[in-house]
C-alpha cells in the first residue's frame, strides 16, 4: 500500500498516531491564514458573477455531479454560464499561453483528453457542451473563456482556497457519510480548512438520509457498455470494479445497492491509468465511474476490444427543491434579469 492510501485509511479509521503529524498541521495552518490574508486583498474580481463550487476536504464530495446538475439547470433556463477549473492532472495542450508557460490556460473541447485538461473537466463538458476553460492560474482561464464566449455567470470547479479569485457564491458540499474525520488540518486530517468556514458559506449536504433541507444525493442508473449503449447490462456477471476518485468506498456502495458481484480495483484520485495497471485483471467485464471512463477511453482508443469491455455506472445528482429555491434566491441577487429565466424548476 502506497503512503497517500495508508494516511488515507488513516483519516477514515481515524487512527491514533496521526497525532505525531500535528505539528504539519500547525504549519499548514500558519501558511494557509497567511496566503489567505495576503492574496485576498489584491483578489482579481472577474467583470461577470463567479460562483465556488468546493469542499473543505481532501477528496471526492460529490461536487463535479453538482456542477454538472447546475449546469445542466441554468442552459435550460437560457443563462449563458462557463465553467473553470485548475484541470488537475492535465499537462496542457501546447502553444503559448497568456501564463507564458506554454500550456495553460487551455479551452476545454470535446475533442480534448484528459491527458490536456484532466478528467473531470473532460467529463463535465462532454455531458453539458458547456464553454470551460482550465488553468492554475483562475484570473488567466477566466480572461481567456470571456475571450471566446459571452457568458452571465461562471462556476469554478473546485478553487475555495484559491483567494487570489473573488467570488460572489460559495458552495460546499459535505458529504455526510464521509463526514470530517477527526476534524483536524492537513495532514493530521483530511481538513483544508478548519470548520468554522462553513459559517461563512451555503452547505450542501450530500446525503441519501439528510438532516438538512438543503442536500443532494447521487441516482446512479443502469450501467452501459462503453462502445455499444445499446447492449443490455448483465447484472448476474462478476465484474473487475476499476475506480481512481477521491472516496473509493461511495463507487462501491453503489455496486453494493445495484447488487452487482466485483473484485476492488482502487486507484489514487486523479490517476493516469497505464496498461500495466491492468496486467493482473483477466475478466471480460469491467466496471467503473463516468470519470474514470474518460481515461479508459483514451487508454485504449486504439483497442475496441478492450473498450468493449468496459461498463460505465452513470450517476446523476439529485438537488433538494430548497436548493434549487436558495439558488434563485441567489442568483436574483446577483442580476434580477434572470428573474424570468428561474422563476420555475426544468422538468425532470
Amino acid at each position: 500500500m502506497r503512503l497517500a492510501e495508508r494516511i488515507q485509511k488513516a483519516w477514515h479509521d481515524q487512527a491514533k498516531w496521526l497525532i505525531v503529524l500535528r505539528p504539519l498541521s500547525w504549519l499548514y495552518r500558519a501558511v494557509f491564514l497567511w496566503q489567505k490574508n495576503s492574496k485576498s486583498k489584491n483578489a482579481y474580481r472577474a467583470p461577470v458573477a463567479v460562483m465556488i463550487i468546493g469542499n473543505i476536504t481532501v477528496g471526492g464530495s460529490g461536487k463535479t455531479p453538482l456542477i454538472i446538475a447546475l449546469v445542466e439547470y441554468l442552459q435550460s433556463k437560457n443563462i449563458k454560464v462557463g465553467v473553470i477549473s485548475r484541470g488537475y492532472g492535465g499537462k496542457g495542450g501546447g502553444g503559448k499561453g497568456v501564463d507564458g508557460k506554454g500550456e495553460f490556460p487551455l479551452l476545454v473541447t470535446l475533442d480534448s483528453t484528459p491527458e490536456q485538461v484532466g478528467d473531470e473537466p473532460t467529463l463535465i463538458v462532454q455531458r453539458t457542451h458547456v464553454p470551460m476553460a482550465v488553468g492554475p492560474n483562475r484570473q488567466h482561464a477566466i480572461e481567456l473563456l470571456l475571450q471566446h464566449h459571452h457568458v452571465d455567470l461562471i462556476l469554478s470547479d473546485d478553487g475555495l482556497q484559491h483567494f487570489a479569485l473573488a467570488r460572489d457564491l460559495e458552495w460546499v458540499v459535505v458529504d455526510a457519510n464521509r463526514g470530517f474525520g477527526n476534524e483536524k488540518l492537513l495532514p493530521e486530517g483530511y481538513l483544508r480548512e478548519p470548520l468554522s468556514r462553513l459559517d461563512d458559506v451555503t452547505v450542501i449536504e450530500h446525503s441519501a438520509h439528510p438532516k438538512t433541507d438543503l442536500h443532494m444525493h447521487l441516482e446512479p442508473s443502469t450501467p452501459y457498455n462503453l462502445v455499444d449503449h445499446s447492449q443490455p447490462f448483465n447484472a448476474s456477471l462478476h465484474y473487475d470494479a476499476v475506480v481512481g476518485i477521491g472516496f473509493p468506498l461511495r463507487f462501491f456502495k453503489t455496486l453494493d445497492d445495484l447488487n452487482i458481484s466485483y473484485q476492488k480495483h482502487a486507484f489514487a484520485d486523479h490517476h493516469a491509468y497505464q496498461a500495466s495497471d491492468f496486467s493482473t485483471i483477466h475478466s471480460q467485464a469491467i466496471i467503473t465511474t463516468e470519470k474514470d471512463a474518460v481515461k479508459l477511453k483514451q487508454l485504449w482508443h486504439n483497442d475496441p476490444e478492450m473498450l468493449a469491455r468496459v461498463w460505465v455506472v452513470p450517476v446523476q445528482a439529485v438537488l433538494s427543491e430548497n436548493v434549487y429555491q436558495l439558488f434563485n434566491d441567489q442568483l436574483l441577487g446577483l442580476n434580477p434579469n434572470f428573474k424570468i429565466n428561474l422563476s420555475h424548476r426544468p422538468n425532470s
